[in-house]
Order: structure tokens, then C-alpha cells, then sequence
């Protein structure tokens, strides 16, 4: 014989709480009993409820099911987190605008709170007269006869179904009945629904990951924050999402990535060091902002009254950011399976951005090992075969005198040209993790050049890196990206010639170019003056003259053992 759902008990029609009759009761009792319409009713309300499996869904319908069921004016549905307090709050049979105006959800206080606290239903004919009760909000609508049933899920209370009815009809056992009988249906399919959640999430979890891997294996060094940044985006429907590093334990919080609203706004700004979920997940702590927080909220003048989770993501075993992800106050405020879900992607994550960063580290090494195979190709073999032919063309001068004059500006291009592989060559070298001054001087050539007709000829005489240090050094570098900076506004040349030129004594820095010269009328322009006020600084001079075969010279000169540098 099948086994059928029992039917729930229910009382003598004419009798409610206090034992008095009641006319309405009455009707609706006898309504139930002689054509089962509440049985049906019971049924077609928990098909509805178990017929979906989304999470969202399956509450919504929960709730509009218990008000038909029982005809209440109004319904609501509370969700408690793990610590027992309301974390999401269903309103049905109010407008969205009157749900706004009542202001900030219930906390689980009073009568709502008494719901969740115990195991039974509270029946109540006039709200206003039971001690328990702490009032209404603003602008929410009257109500007197109150029914609230707890949602029990495996021994423990995951929510409550609450309906409320203005004066002219008070709930009766019947009702509160069904709507036992409908909660207990309920929290079968929302375990379902939450298990089903749970595997859904895990699924977008593990989709979200494999993107952020196969991103990650061609991003850039730079970009990986960023490519995390939007897959939590994607991950927990938040607003905003930040990555954030400090220097340092109570030092200036830096927003490193940001993605979503105001998203431009935020990176690279500053946020002071508070105590915060964010702040704690810096200290490997992950949290989110509880519902009454006392607690200062970043962010909040972007996005107002907002939720917030952090994690620390850890990357080789070193907390190197937190993963911020914020919502504003019209979305549902993030729950505990939210920050799980985010703490168990920065887990991963770590792991993918590790991998990504050894990668590029490879890459760089990799290329750093080519350099030098050509640096030192060029140096064994092209500079060596430039100085034979050299060798060889002044040996045939010697041998042919009457030749030498034509012979010697071949000679001189050949040296010409193995003072640009030196150049090349050390241009090539391995860089330090702090720029030194030669690379800095080849960077603001190669900075200035597109305002130039052709490239600059770069050439270095002497221990430019051994001499050129501290404020020598960065005066040297504003010297030659003013100069060509001039050289490139008014010289209209084609050709320029830069030479940096060091000894144990002194630096001097010459750019001669082939364009337009000085006019007799020119006036020393801001930047010249710049230029000559920088030389004096070190006991040095600066000179801007023409040269004997068209174009200007200008040369910088300064000692390093001026007292001004002790």
C-alpha cells in the first residue's frame, strides 16, 4: 500500500486561541472540511514551491503561496545567516516603492525575532497588544492579526513565513495548520534549491577558474590583477571589485585594480588605513560587513550603505593583495555562501596567478639569455670583423698615401659604426630592478625620437654609470630631454649627434645637430636658461653656439668633484 503525506490536524472549527467563536473562522473552517479547498490550496502551493529549484525562486513563491493560502494581506519571508540574525527579508503584497520607503529590512527583533528563536508558531489577534512586539516601522501599513511559522531545516531554523491581516480578520488554527503543513514542504525543496545552488555555484566556480587560467596564460605581468578583477565580477554579481595592497600592516591602503562602477574612479587611489573587512583580509583574515556595522565602510561615498566581502589572496605563500567585492544597497547583501565562494576562488586563483607570474619571470629570463647571445655575437663577431676591415683600410692607406685621403672617412664610418654596436650591445645587457643612468639616458632618446626626424646617434665615451650619480646623474638626464627637446622644436634638423662624454674629473654632454642655427636675433628661451642654471648648480658651464658647418652645438659641462656635490 502506498504511503500518503499525512494531512495536518486540525482544531474544532468554532473554537480560536481564546476559545470564542468567531464568524469568519467559521466560514473559512467550514470551507476546508466539506469541500477540501484548503487541502487544495495546500497542494497547488507546495507543487509551486517544489516545482523550481532556484534558490531566489523558490523563496518568492514560498511566500506568495502562504498569503493565498490563507488570504493575508500581506506576507514575508526572513532568511537568518549562521549567527541567527535576519540576512534576507521577502516582502509580498507591498510595492517595491512602498518596500523602499519603509527603509532598512527588519533585524529579527520583537515578535519576528521570537519566530526564529523558537520551534512553534506564534499566533497573535491584535499585534499592538502583545508585550513582545517593538512597534512598526515608518510608512509601513497597519496590522493587527499576526501568524509566524518557523522553517525548520535537519534541526535547525533556516527561516519564518510571517502573514499579517489588518483588523477585520484574525488567522485561526486552521490557517496556522496550513501554513505548517506548507512550510514543512517547503524546507525540502529548499534544501533542494540549496543544493542545488551549491552545485551550480561550484560549477561557475570552476568555469570561472579555468577562464582566469587560460587568461592568465597570456597576460601580461601587469594585467593579472586585472583579469582576477573581472572574473569576480562575473563570479559574484557585485557592483564593484577591487584588488588592494599595502606596504605594510596599518600603513595607506592602495587600490591597485578596480573593475565595475566607478571603477576609473577608484584605481590607484588611496584609502587610509581603517579597521574594516578590508583591512582584516590584509591581515589573512577573511569577513564581510556585518549587518549593523559600527565599522567604517570603504568605498562608501561611491557606493552607499553597501555590502562588502574581502579575502587575502595569497600568492607562494605571501599575502600580496585583498580581493574586495562590494554591492550597493538595492542588491541583496552578500551571505555567507558568497564569501566562501570568493575564498575559495582567491585559494585557487593564488595558484593560477603564481603559475602566470613564474611564466613571465621565464619568458623575461628567456629573453634576457637572448640578449646576451646577441650581445655577444655582435661583440665577437660583427665588432671584430668591422675593426679588421678598419685595420685593413688604414694599412692600405699607409701602403698607398695618395689613396689615404679617400680612404679616411671610410675608416672613420667603421668606427662610427662599432660605437653604435657598443651601444646596442650594452642596451642589451640584463637590466638592474633600478634603471642606471646610461639606460635612462637611452630611454629619453628613444622617448624623443618620434619628434625628431631620424633617431638620435647615442654615443658614450668613458665610465658614464661610475661617474654620473645622484643629482649629477638626474640633472644629466634633464639636460639631454631638454636639449632634444629644443633640438626638436626649432632646429628643423635631420640629423642629431648626442655624445656623453665622462672622466674621473668631469661630464660633459654635446648635441650637435645640421639644422636652421642660431639667428643673431634669438632670445635665450626658458628652457636654455634651465640647461645653464643646472650647470652652475654643480660648478659647471653651458655653451650654445653654432657650428662651422651648419646647425647648432650645444654642450653641458660639470665637475664631479664640485663642492657643491660634497
Amino acid at each position: 500500500m502506498l504511503d500518503h503525506p499525512s494531512v495536518p490536524e486540525l482544531p474544532d472549527r468554532h473554537v480560536d486561541d481564546a476559545g470564542e467563536t468567531n464568524h469568519a473562522s467559521a466560514v473559512r473552517s467550514d470551507r476546508f472540511l466539506t469541500d477540501h479547498h484548503g487541502l487544495l490550496s495546500l497542494l497547488e502551493a507546495s507543487q509551486l514551491v517544489t516545482e523550481d529549484l532556484d534558490l531566489d525562486q523558490v523563496l518568492r513563491h514560498l511566500a506568495e503561496s502562504a498569503r493565498t493560502l490563507v488570504d493575508a494581506r500581506f506576507a514575508a519571508l526572513g532568511v537568518v545567516d549562521d549567527e541567527g540574525a535576519l540576512e534576507r527579508f521577502i516582502h509580498v503584497g507591498m510595492s517595491p516603492e512602498l518596500v523602499e520607503q519603509m527603509g532598512a529590512p527588519p533585524r529579527g527583533l520583537g515578535v519576528l525575532g521570537a519566530v526564529l528563536t523558537g520551534s512553534e508558531p506564534i499566533r497573535i489577534r491584535n499585534l499592538s497588544d502583545d508585550p513582545r512586539s517593538v512597534g512598526l516601522p515608518l510608512a509601513h501599513p497597519e496590522m493587527q492579526a499576526f501568524l509566524g511559522v518557523p522553517i525548520m531545516i535537519r534541526g535547525g531554523t533556516y527561516g519564518a513565513l510571517y502573514l499579517t491581516n489588518s483588523s477585520e480578520k484574525s488567522f485561526t488554527a486552521n490557517d496556522e495548520a496550513l501554513v505548517q503543513a506548507l512550510a514543512a514542504t517547503a524546507a525540502t525543496a529548499i534544501n533542494n534549491a540549496r543544493l542545488y545552488e551549491r552545485t551550480r555555484r561550484a560549477q561557475e566556480l570552476s568555469a570561472a577558474l579555468g577562464d582566469v587560467a587560460a587568461r592568465l596564460l597570456n597576460a601580461e605581468g601587469d594585467e593579472v590583477f586585472g583579469v582576477l578583477a573581472e572574473s569576480v565580477v562575473s563570479l559574484t554579481g557585485a557592483q564593484l571589485v577591487s584588488v588592494v595592497v599595502s606596504e605594510a600592516v596599518g600603513q595607506a591602503l592602495f587600490v591597485d585594480t578596480a573593475r565595475g562602477a566607478r571603477a576609473a574612479r577608484l584605481e590607484g587611489a588611496s584609502v587610509p588605513w581603517m579597521d574594516c573587512v578590508l583591512s582584516r583580509a590584509m591581515n589573512g583574515e577573511p569577513g564581510i560587513t556585518p549587518l549593523e556595522a559600527d565599522e567604517p565602510v570603504p568605498f562608501a561615498e561611491d557606493i552607499p550603505s553597501a555590502s562588502m566581502i574581502a579575502v587575502p589572496l595569497v600568492v607562494a605563500g605571501d599575502r600580496v593583495a585583498a580581493l574586495c567585492a562590494t554591492r550597493s544597497a538595492t542588491e541583496p547583501r552578500f551571505s555567507a555562501d558568497d564569501l566562501e565562494l570568493l575564498t575559495e576562488f582567491a585559494t585557487q586563483a593564488g595558484l593560477a596567478v603564481a603559475l602566470a607570474w613564474a611564466r613571465v619571470d621565464r619568458e623575461h629570463l628567456e629573453m634576457v639569455e637572448e640578449r646576451s647571445r646577441i650581445a655577444r655575437d655582435l661583440h665577437d663577431n660583427v665588432i671584430q670583423r668591422l675593426f679588421g676591415a678598419g685595420m685593413g683600410l688604414q694599412a692600405l692607406a699607409s701602403a698607398h698615401p695618395q689613396q689615404a685621403a679617400r680612404l679616411e672617412p671610410h675608416v672613420a664610418q667603421i668606427d662610427a659604426a662599432i660605437a653604435d654596436i657598443r651601444t646596442a650591445i650594452f642596451a642589451l645587457q640584463t637590466q638592474a630592478p633600478q634603471m642606471n643612468v646610461r639606460h635612462q639616458l637611452l630611454e629619453v632618446v628613444s622617448e624623443l625620437s618620434p619628434t625628431l626626424s631620424t633617431v638620435p646617434r647615442l654615443t658614450f665615451t668613458g665610465p658614464v654609470d661610475l661617474i654620473l650619480e645622484g643629482s649629477l646623474a638626474d640633472d644629466a638626464v634633464a639636460v639631454l630631454r631638454e636639449s632634444l627637446s629644443n633640438v626638436a622644436r626649432h632646429a628643423h634638423a635631420e640629423t642629431v649627434w648626442v655624445e656623453v662624454s665622462a672622466t674621473e674629473t668631469d661630464i660633459t654632454i654635446t648635441i650637435d645637430d645640421d639644422g636652421v642655427g642660431i639667428s643673431p636675433n634669438s632670445v635665450l628661451n626658458s628652457g636654455t636658461k634651465n640647461l645653464r642654471a643646472r650647470a652652475h648648480a654643480h660648478g659647471g658651464d653651458f655653451q650654445l653656439c653654432p657650428r662651422s658647418s651648419g646647425g647648432t652645438r650645444s654642450r653641458w659641462h660639470a665637475p664631479v668633484n664640485s663642492p657643491r656635490l660634497t
